[in-house]
């Protein structure tokens, strides 16, 4: 399917894949990774899972990603396009909705969270990105304490950007409901060395803690 977004000097449209039963009990948009896009094996994985739990699914891909470019481009085009996403999500599934992302995608889910009207239920990120990597002190957690819902933070014990690790967790304690649940040698992939699975089996691996955090919330 597409969904227009309507961006500062035009309106674009962005391909997006609605998966799931006929009658789910919650609903998760998914957002790709700033290198890679909605057809990742990774996310494909994470929502064939979801999708077996009775929860649907929405993945998207954000505007750069759709016009063939491999950098996003400015983070008020994504916050538009996950507002977008998430009002079409709302008018296509009556359940529970809630905002996930890889990386990129969920830190600019938490951007438009934190900003009014961006009505879910809560927010997962997938490998959240605290800083960029090698560069501690620019961190990008500020605005996290500014949102009331629900957050899980999948994170890798081994993850490069959340390093170090006490700075991110005093973070996410510190967000009015924030949950860390972390996953010992897991990298920001959260691939572990010596143990190598197909990314999409990665995917499905995290399906359960997301499904338990969500069913205990919705």
């Amino acid at each position: 399917m597409k969904i227009a977004v309507a961006l500062p000097r035009d309106t674009v449209e962005i391909s997006a894949v609605l998966e799931g039963p006929a009658d789910p009990w919650a609903a998760v948009v998914l957002a790709h990774g700033a290198g890679s896009g909605m057809e990742h094996p990774f996310l494909v994985g994470l929502a064939g899972a979801l999708n077996g739990a009775g929860i649907a699914t929405l993945r998207f891909t954000f505007p750069y990603r759709e016009a063939g470019r491999r950098l996003p481009g400015p983070a008020a085009h994504a916050i538009a396009t996950w507002r977008a996403v998430r009002d079409r999500a709302a008018d296509l599934v009556d359940a529970p909705l809630w905002a996930a992302g890889k990386s990129y995608g969920g830190r600019m889910a938490s951007m438009a969270a934190a900003e009014d009207g961006f009505a879910v239920k809560g927010l997962v990120y997938l490998g959240y990105p605290f800083h960029p990597q090698g560069q501690p002190e620019k961190t990008r957690g500020v605005h996290l304490a500014a949102i009331q819902e629900p957050q899980l933070f999948l994170s890798g014990t081994d993850d490069p950007f959340i390093q170090p690790r006490a700075d991110f967790q005093r973070v996410v304690a510190g967000c009015p409901a924030g949950h860390l649940h972390e996953l010992p040698g897991a990298g920001h992939s959260f691939e572990v060395k010596g143990a190598r699975r197909p990314a999409d089996e990665i995917g499905a691996s995290l399906a359960p803690v997301l499904t338990d955090f969500v069913r205990a919330r919705s």
